[in-house]
């Protein structure tokens, strides 16, 4: 079996910034105030600002009564709302447009500029990687038939559009590597309709099967077709369940897809999802179901030569379970039932009731991080304080090595498959571009396959790892990465990221753009909080559901610990956070606005009274709750809801909301309500800006020149908010 996960570069830092031209923002108001009777009746703001009209809407929450003045701005197609958008624009355009801004433009540029290799893979007889030249908006697909091949490319997502917005969100081989079925995504969406490519030929098949979203491929061995999964035909279902009544299809290559034949689906249960894939041993189609972002999974399987009703292997959702390979009818799993930190089990299916099972390997101090099968073994990954070790395991559970990993870091993918006597791992920490190389096992050694050519010398850097006490008594990793001889003076300029969510573990990785904020003498610090699962299942609960509060107190405690130790100060402290990580920077900055210098609040998820009703917010019910079905639900989510806690009359750090317009996963109307709140709210000087930007989604996918002008914005912010003056070169 085969894992990739290799994550880009640019996934990590953001930026923040400082004070308006008063009389130009006075004239920008005058002109607003012109725009419409509509807009300027009941405005709010602080001059300067946008007016943002207050709204009557009142809901009725369990017996208590919550406003929501801004759900006008829900609407993004109504003239107010463009209107209003185009306007927060301009003005923070005219905000962060400043001759740092062009310095640190080019820098990103220049640094931006070098070869991204993706993680090497192996489909058939042939090799595949992703590589972007530099500036490419997108990487491209390239084959080669061996190593020391020329490589060849054989689908350049570039070609695709001109302004580069369109990007291969999901990429699935048949087993022979001669054919590929890729979702193609639009402007950022998560809706991807798949395509097929013969590799050999460069032929583009005629059918293009819509309404898939992370969606599963699963190839027959003989090229014939596949099974996939999709949501229903828009036009068949209410608007509240086009993201329900997922369904797993047969597709005959060649065919359109009116034709594809209904495999399974769960009208009883609308919400369930499921991935289909077939065993590397082509024996038998598996269904991984799963109930949105809820890590408690089931399983089912059939026969691949059969068309029987499918057999509920694990049908309780009382645990998650990741199928990780089989010899023949044993099945080998990741989990973490009675066993928050991880083990692995094998499930005979002749006799599959649980006092059957077999523990291959138990749960250790280490959380189990992923597994793998190469060279008929087992490849598990732990977590050991948020980094990765790896180790080496025979199928029977017999230790063999641990397989040493060049420093302190992350394994950002490894591929390889069941028979093969090579894999290749990415890795990556702070100050370790991601790099790729190759295990030999026959000799045991690992080599490196493609160093990373980046013009930035990470000599004159450090990282340290340090523990520190939330509110509460627990421990808490952070990472803190800097220049070498560092004064500790309490003035550095800051920024401190984190998540909390999701079971998603922070771990060192490198990221290109913080370079320039490090080269410009700025700390940056990665708080690895409750809520993800570096400590396993335990810690993810501890920041889940009535114990989210958890999560915003850790972040605090990391402000609070960078300013005790004099790293910095609450002026010179920013903090960043994007989608999940959007939430906690803003409850941390609402809770406590003195504490922070700047915010950082990237396509943020903010109204959590509502957040459900919009495209796959209901997926995210299992982590936060729902305020509606649910009053204990209700209560904890109204305590914490950024929208529902910002102060009156009060000064707020310089903050900048960024989101995009075609964002289908967490709606930009979020980070709008936010802005249009805070601004109504602040009595201070301290700018509130919004950036929405067009023809962009979640940010997967998103092209290059987006990507560095995004950057170049944030970091112009934060350098005009903290007075730092962007060196030229290195």
């Amino acid at each position: 079996m085969k894992i990739r996960i290799d994550k880009p570069d640019w996934a990590g830092t953001w930026s923040v910034r400082h004070l308006l031209y008063t009389g130009m923002l006075c004239l920008l108001t005058l002109f607003l105030l012109n725009l419409s009777d509509a807009m300027a009746q009941e405005q709010t703001a602080r001059p300067g600002y946008p007016p943002a009209r207050l709204g009557d809407v009142v809901d009725d929450y369990h017996g208590t009564k919550v406003a929501d003045p801004y759900r006008w701005l829900e609407d993004p197609d109504s003239d107010e709302t463009i209107a209003w958008v185009t306007a927060e624009n301009e003005l923070t355009a005219a905000f962060v447009n400043t001759p740092a801004r062009k310095i640190i433009k080019e820098r990103l540029t220049a640094r931006w500029n070098y070869p991204k290799y993706g993680l090497p893979f192996k489909e058939g007889d042939r090799y595949y990687f992703w590589k972007n030249d530099g500036l490419q908006n997108q990487s491209v697909l390239y084959m080669q038939k061996t190593l020391n091949a020329e490589p060849v490319a054989v689908l350049d997502p570039n070609t695709f559009s001109e302004d580069g917005t369109v990007s291969v969100s999901t990429a699935a081989f048949s087993e022979d590597g001669t054919l590929l079925a890729y979702g193609r995504s639009e402007s950022g969406s998560d809706w991807s309709p798949l395509r097929i490519r013969n590799i050999d030929s460069g032929k583009e098949y005629d059918e293009v099967l819509d309404y898939c979203k992370f969606s599963g491929v699963a190839w027959m061995p003989d090229n014939s077709g596949f099974y996939y999964d999709r949501y229903p035909d828009p036009a068949t279902v209410a608007p509240e369940d086009r993201n329900n009544y997922n369904r797993v299809y047969w597709h005959t290559l060649g065919t359109p897809q009116s034709e594809d034949k209904l495999v399974y689906e769960r009208p009883d249960n609308k919400e369930l999802g499921f991935n289909a894939a077939i065993t590397d041993d082509s024996l038998y189609l598996g269904l991984y179901v799963y109930h949105g972002t809820d890590h408690r999974n089931r399983v089912y399987y059939r026969r691949l030569d059969s068309d029987g009703e499918f057999i509920r292997l694990l049908d309780d959702a009382d645990a998650g379970y990741y199928f990780i390979d089989n010899t023949g009818p044993v099945f080998y799993f990741q989990t973490d039932l009675d066993a928050p930190r991880g083990r692995i089990i094998a499930i005979d299916i002749t006799k599959p009731e649980r006092e059957n099972w077999r523990e291959i390997i138990p749960e250790q101090e280490d959380v189990l991080s992923f597994v793998s099968t190469v060279n008929n073994q087992l490849l598990v990954a732990y977590m050991h304080d948020a980094h990765h070790l790896l180790k080496l395991y025979n199928l029977d559970g017999s230790f063999v090595r641990e397989i040493k990993l060049p420093t302190i870091g992350s394994i950002r993918g490894l591929s390889g498959k069941r028979n093969d006597t090579e894999m290749f791992i990415s890795f990556t920490s702070f100050l370790y571009p991601t790099t790729a190389f190759r295990y030999d096992f026959k000799s045991g050694e690992m080599t490196l396959f493609r160093r990373s050519e980046i013009d930035f010398d990470p000599s004159g850097y450090e990282t340290k790892q340090v523990f520190y006490t939330s509110k509460d008594g627990t421990r808490v990793p952070m990472f803190i990465t800097h220049k070498k001889g560092l004064v500790l003076g309490g003035n550095n300029p800051t920024l401190l990221s984190g998540y909390g969510g999701f079971n998603i573990s922070m771990t060192p990785y490198f990221s290109t753009s913080r370079t320039i904020w490090m080269e410009n003498g700025g700390v940056f610090a990665l708080a690895c909080i409750r809520g993800g699962n570096e400590y396993g299942e335990a810690w993810h609960e501890a920041g889940m559901l009535g114990n989210k509060q958890n999560v915003f107190d850790d972040f605090i405690a990391a402000g609070e610990w960078l300013i005790k130790n004099r790293y910095t100060n609450s002026s010179r402290l920013a903090i960043w956070g994007g989608s999940n990580g959007g939430l906690l920077v803003a409850a941390c900055m609402v809770q406590r606005p003195e504490l922070f210098g700047a915010v950082i609040c990237g396509v943020p998820v903010i109204d959590m009274l509502r957040y459900h009703k919009f495209t796959v917010g209901r997926f995210w019910v299992p982590e936060y709750g729902n305020a509606e079905a649910d009053p204990e639900h209700f209560k904890f989510l109204y305590a914490y809801s950024p929208l529902h806690h910002i102060k009156q009359g009060v000064s707020h750090p310089a903050t900048l909301i960024t989101t995009a317009d075609t964002d289908d996963r967490v709606v930009p109307a979020h980070g709008k309500k936010f802005a249009a709140a805070l601004q109504a709210a602040d009595s201070g000087e301290n700018p509130i800006l919004l950036r929405v930007e067009t023809k962009a989604g979640h940010g997967g996918g998103k092209p290059t020149s987006k990507i560095i002008e995004e950057l170049a914005d944030e970091y112009a912010f934060l350098f005009k908010v903290f007075d730092m003056h962007p060196v030229t070169s290195n």
